[in-house]
């Protein structure tokens, strides 16, 4: 099934406007992906970007892919982020990087949490996926 018929893409006029994300995503006949929360660690397992939000969320992304790929599906198939920061404020760089990325024309569902701390302290940004593939 295509991407088009799959996956349905909602922005209610009785809901709020959206910023990067869609209010809905409605899923049809499809695996799903689900992809932990990927830090800013490349595959030796060191730090990108040491105190660099942009840095950080680049790695964070192409993490992200490279399981996305492992599944076999790609950023066009994600319908869900979530995002986990210790600083809120910075998401316009956040976004920047996203946006080059993902399906702008659809974004998926997306929500942000500003949190205390991640599992390190060098730590900036946590990401999860949520995609669909063909069954």
């Amino acid at each position: 099934m295509q991407q088009e018929k799959r996956v349905k893409y909602i922005n209610p006029e009785t809901m709020p406007p959206t910023f990067g994300y869609t209010h809905v995503v409605e899923v049809r006949n499809a695996r799903t992906i689900y992809v932990s929360g990927q830090v800013a660690l490349n595959q030796e397992g060191e730090l990108v970007g040491a105190g660099d939000l942009a840095a950080q969320t680049k790695q964070v992304f192409e993490n992200i892919q490279s399981a996305l790929e492992a599944a076999d599906v790609q950023f066009h198939d994600v319908v869900k982020l979530t995002f986990f920061m210790t600083d809120i404020a910075q998401m316009p760089v956040v976004r920047e990087i996203r946006d080059q990325y993902i399906n702008t024309a659809n974004p998926p569902a997306s929500s942000a949490v500003e949190i205390r701390k991640l599992i390190r302290d060098d730590l900036l940004i946590e990401i999860e996926a949520i995609a669909v593939g063909n069954l």
